[in-house]
């Protein structure tokens, strides 16, 4: 029997969904492990109190996280922090060389009025006693982690040179209760699992949710009709499309890079095709015509070619084809399985599972480095891969005994952070696109 990943599968399940709003959902427990002895040494300082009362939000707690999960960076443990400098003229920079620091943020909160407040930071490098930058945010008291995310981004750009993706978010679907009171859920949080939202909520299987690149839409799969149909949830407004419901299987929904179009796989011709679906005006281009099961597409980058899984060489393998139709061309090689592509932001990477034997791990392919595979997951079941705006890290589902779990994992594999429900499942992960700055 062929094993395929969760959106090849045809489930067959019937009753009606209903619209939940953006309600606070169930928060997913967060613990990271690992880490990356070579990573650049960086202290955030607790951000000094300035008057007012002390936020609940510890904006120092949340970057210290942000660029440990990175991979990019190793933090000073908060206990390990001797000194409590709170701008640049306080910095005994001696104090943090004798701690082997390469860089320094330090930073205080101010109370703006009207439950505004206002945060400060400043990023120095410690060998060089240079300031590298002095920046101000005002924002809500209940909106600093967003703040916190933000001045991590721009830390990580001043020192790597690429854009920070700690201020994005992450769709994923939960399943809470068994059998027939399973209640399934897409939720919107921030990409450290914080804030969860719940935006749409039905008693039939949830799939493949797929950010539109402005991050205001999500297309999913949603089976409350007793058929796998395609609908796009507004997660601004609460309105919701739907947009594809042939007879048979609609599923796998992508979006272009530019917006306009999904990619999807539909049945209704009778097995499963790359279709190519216009949403102005509902006109559907047909890219594959082939025996075999083709479904899971993805964009390039560009727009110019689409990445699919199809089993027409006998197992389920990635391949390529044309935005407007044409040949496919097969991708992976190495590997009995390969499916559920993820393309990096400048479609250098491809992330997949691979399956060998039993064992299902993520794995990328490196187009830059020869079609080089490495692999960035332990297993033994992985699935559902999804790379970060800036591809630094990506999101995957895990099975662990009985359980979906989600781990966020740095580019090298060197750092995951567990994302998972007290009493329930989460699966099917997807990384949401930058925000507007």
């Amino acid at each position: 029997m062929r094993k395929f990943s969760p959106s090849f599968a045809v489930i067959l399940l019937a009753l009606a969904a209903w619209f939940a709003g953006p309600v606070a959902a169930q928060s997913l427990n967060v613990d990271i492990v690992g880490g990356v002895k070579t990573a650049t040494p960086i202290v955030v300082v607790p951000f000094a109190q300035q008057g007012g009362t002390p936020p609940s939000t510890d904006i120092a707690d949340v970057m210290r996280n942000d660029f440990n999960r990175s991979g990019k960076f190793r933090s000073l443990a908060k206990s390990d922090v001797v000194e409590f400098p709170a701008q640049g003229s306080d910095i005994k920079f001696a104090t943090w060389r004798l701690l082997k620091q390469d860089y320094i943020v330090v930073g205080r909160i101010k109370d703006a009025g009207d439950g505004m407040l206002r945060v400060e930071y400043e990023l120095w490098d410690v060998n060089k006693q240079q300031s590298l930058l002095a920046q101000a945010f005002t924002a809500p008291a209940g909106d600093l982690r967003g703040v916190a995310h933000q001045i991590a981004d721009q830390i990580y750009e001043k020192i790597t040179g690429v854009r920070g993706a700690f201020w994005t978010r992450m769709a994923y679907i939960t399943a809470v209760g068994l059998g027939n009171n399973t209640t399934y859920s897409l939720i919107v949080a921030d990409s450290d699992g914080f804030n969860p939202q719940v935006v749409a909520r039905s008693k039939e299987s949830l799939l493949s949710p797929a950010w539109s690149p402005d991050g205001r839409k999500i297309a999913y799969v949603s089976f409350e009709s007793g058929n796998s149909n395609i609908y796009i949830q507004d997660i601004t407004t609460g309105s919701r499309q739907l947009v594809s419901s042939h007879k048979g299987i609609n599923g796998a929904p992508a979006w272009s890079p530019d917006g306009s179009r999904l990619a999807l796989s539909l049945s209704y011709v009778g097995n499963p095709e790359i279709f190519v679906l216009n949403l102005a005006t509902r006109q559907e281009t047909r890219l594959t015509n082939n025996l075999a099961i083709d479904t899971e597409p993805v964009w390039a980058p560009d727009g110019q070619s689409i990445y699919f899984t199809s089993d027409r060489s006998g197992r389920p393998q990635i391949y390529q084809v044309s935005a407007s139709g044409g040949d496919a061309q097969r991708i992976t090689f190495q590997g009995q399985y390969n499916a559920k592509a993820s393309v990096s932001y400048d479609g250098k990477q491809i992330a997949m599972v691979q399956g060998n034997g039993n064992v299902y791990r993520i794995a990328i392919l490196d187009r830059s480095l020869g079609g080089q595979v490495r692999f960035i997951s332990p297993g033994p079941i992985d699935d559902a891969v999804s790379f970060a705006p800036n591809a630094s890290m990506l999101l995957y589902a895990a099975t662990e005994g009985s359980r979906g779990v989600l781990y966020s994992v740095s580019n090298d594999g060197m750092v995951r952070q567990r994302l998972a429900l007290a009493d329930g499942n989460v699966q099917e992960p997807a990384w949401g696109p930058y925000r507007q700055r």
